[in-house]
């Protein structure tokens, strides 16, 4: 069956920088595929490039059956795009601005008509439609950007950060928007997050990007239960290996891994261990700081395949990414040379 988004080794190089390494992706119609990772890692550069706004500098990429390189016209009438850095006109109305961008997508009056009904209903935009876009707020915008990218139905819509910055009301929001296009219109969702908790709720996939590669792959829960059924960490204050050598002769703990002041075990039985885990700390002779018995997160998983953590690592003051938006900057100089 042919994928609603399909890569092989795609890569986009800016100098001497690869911001993307050569990743493979193939997205099936009616997925919501999360692509999750910290600042610079590659999303947006990914996106750029599968929207047709950035070519590749090698491999191949298709959308809806289209090649992103070739047949660029193709690809962007059938899909929708909400960027992190979103172009609204601000003395304009909501209504006005989704008129535009149906005209743009060649629509007539009478579709424009019924899809506005249609987009507005969807986001939650209300009697705001009518009033200037410089008076919404940071989520009203997010919502009327996300309503201009669906003004013409696409098969395929890319979300890149939709919900950074977002107070976490308007973040719900968004989430409930993005579940109800792909429940009630199968519409293909490829979202780029830093958020962790929104790729968990949200997708059915996520793939995991570091430096510019996919690190790991899978369903949320497929991923959390490659590292084990629980979870003890505890941060220390001493020999970090002294005391990874005294937990690995514990029986039942399955894995050991030490970043920075933590240790996390791996163990199908948490709450049957961690008084152990206690008492080979305290015969060691390495000061604890706190001892901690939960199950995995995401973020555990991205600590895994990539070795730093990802929650709060990220910047999420609605700022663009730095290194990206360097890259931009190079695709903007592109399209206008």
């Amino acid at each position: 069956m042919l994928s609603a988004i399909q890569a092989r080794e795609l890569w986009r190089t800016f100098g001497t920088n690869e911001a993307v390494a050569g990743i493979d992706l193939d997205v099936p119609y009616g997925e919501i595929y999360g692509f999750l990772g910290p600042n610079g890692a590659g999303k947006s550069t990914t996106v750029r490039m599968l929207c047709t706004l950035l070519g590749p500098t090698a491999g191949t990429a298709t959308v809806a059956g289209f090649d992103v390189a070739t047949q660029p016209g193709d690809i962007r009438l059938r899909i929708g795009v909400a960027l992190q850095d979103y172009s609204i006109d601000g003395k304009q109305t909501g209504r006005e601005m989704l008129d535009l961008q149906g005209r743009l997508y060649g629509l007539s009056t009478r579709d424009i008509a019924r899809r506005l009904d249609d987009v507005v209903g969807l986001v939650d935009i209300g009697s705001a439609i009518d009033d200037r876009v410089d008076s919404y707020s940071g989520g009203m915008k997010r919502r009327l950007d996300l309503a201009m990218s669906l003004i013409h139905r696409p098969q395929i819509l890319f979300l890149d950060e939709p919900t950074t910055g977002l107070d976490p009301a308007s973040r719900s929001a968004v989430w409930a928007e993005v579940r109800r296009l792909n429940d009630d219109y199968g519409t293909t969702i490829f979202l780029t997050t830093q958020y962790l908790e929104e790729a968990d709720e949200l997708a059915d996939r996520v793939g995991i990007i570091s430096d510019g590669l996919i690190k790991a792959e899978g369903a949320p829960n497929e991923l959390k239960r490659d590292i084990g059924a629980d979870l003890i960490v505890a941060e220390v204050d001493g020999d970090l290996e002294l005391a990874a050598d005294a937990l690995r002769a514990i029986d039942g703990i399955d894995d050991v891994e030490t970043h920075n002041n933590e240790i996390t075990l791996a163990t199908t039985d948490g709450a049957g261990l961690i008084a152990e885990v206690a008492v080979a700390l305290s015969g060691c002779g390495v000061p604890v700081k706190s001892l901690t018995l939960r199950t995995p997160t995401l973020d555990d998983v991205f600590l895994q395949v990539t070795g730093t953590h990802l929650a709060g690592g990220g910047d999420h003051s609605g700022r663009p990414d730095t290194d990206e938006a360097h890259q931009s900057d190079h695709a903007s100089a592109e399209a206008t040379s």
